[in-house]
């Protein structure tokens, strides 16, 4: 074949927003700003979770393991963008690339199966509250959560062996700020079609499958609202739920906007809009962490109470 006479590469370029070097730096603050925000807001809602004995509870549970994913991406895939948008040299090895991959990989898949497992225990909630403690013991959802992690790691684990099988030999330029998976997979010169196959599967499995599981969940908790009588009851459940829909609504909209939003054609303004693209999707990916916190402790009573609480306590003590 016609690469087998071609230079295997060993390292990617990652070309960002080379052409841009103040917008390079704006990025560089606004980003690092809210990274602070994001490791701030989601550690103390982990921290609330914890010491509050009334959140012990699945929702919270999950919403902890939620806030804890936000901190393992923003850990692991924000430094790497903060170093490319200050760096001279905007090159990786091949398996600090695999690695990137791996890690961004598994913790988007690991979400969305979270949110599918949060839409379940909000139904469960809100349709068969007399069940709930039986249906979600702690054996249940501590195994669905550990699910969700082992189905993230396990999913990303097998792209990404056969991504780096793949040979790389002509183009190295990797034209984004990350290194997500399908666009190194695409600089391959080989086939990709098995890959390409094996990536269409997991989306349907582990992205469109907890999308549907939500959907269900939502449609059988309003219509269970709609039926309740008292003002007060369908308020309070649907406050119950409220937030981890907004949650919902962002996380996967941001997904579908950068995913199945039309390609920007070949203009005179064609490097504008593709760097315009490029800042969405960092936006995209720091966006979402830094917002969850904030939605969860706006829109949920028992967190305000929570914090009420915490602090009260903290200042008496004294």
């Amino acid at each position: 074949m016609e690469w087998e006479n071609h230079t295997i590469l060993v390292e990617f370029f990652l070309k960002g927003l080379s052409g841009y070097p103040r917008l390079e730096l704006l990025l560089f603050a606004l980003i690092f700003i809210m990274c602070v925000v994001i490791l701030l807001g989601n550690g103390t809602l982990i921290l609330i979770s914890i010491l509050d004995p009334h959140l012990h509870t699945p929702m919270y549970f999950f919403l902890g393991n939620l806030s804890f994913l936000d901190i393992c991406y923003t850990t692991t895939s924000i430094p790497s963008t903060l170093v490319s948008l200050r760096s001279e040299r905007k090159t990786i090895s091949l398996f600090g690339c695999a690695v990137q991959m791996f890690l961004g990989l598994a913790m988007g898949t690991t979400e969305c199966v979270l949110l599918g497992m949060t839409a379940f225990d909000c139904y469960v909630a809100v349709c068969n509250p007399l069940r709930y403690p039986i249906i979600m013991s702690k054996d249940a959802y501590v195994s669905m959560a550990a699910g969700s992690w082992i189905i993230g790691a396990v999913n990303s684990a097998v792209q990404t062996v056969f991504v780096v099988q793949l040979p790389f030999c002509r183009n190295n330029i990797i034209n984004h700020f990350t290194y997500e998976i399908l666009v190194v997979m695409k600089l391959a010169c080989a086939d990709i079609s098995g890959n390409e196959f094996i990536m269409l599967m997991a989306t349907t499995l582990f992205i469109l499958t907890p999308l549907l599981l939500i959907i269900v969940s939502y449609t059988l908790i309003i219509v269970s609202i709609f039926k309740i009588s008292s003002s007060e009851e369908r308020s309070k459940a649907f406050s119950t739920s409220s937030a981890h829909l907004t949650v919902v609504i962002i996380f996967y909209g941001t997904i579908l906007f950068m995913y199945l939003k039309p390609k920007s054609k070949k203009t005179l303004n064609s490097d504008y809009l593709e760097a315009t693209d490029k800042i969405i999707s960092i936006f995209y990916g720091v966006m979402t962490p830094m917002l969850n916190p904030l939605i969860y402790s706006l829109r949920n009573k028992d967190v305000k109470e929570a914090v009420k609480h915490l602090l009260n306590r903290r200042f008496f003590s004294k």
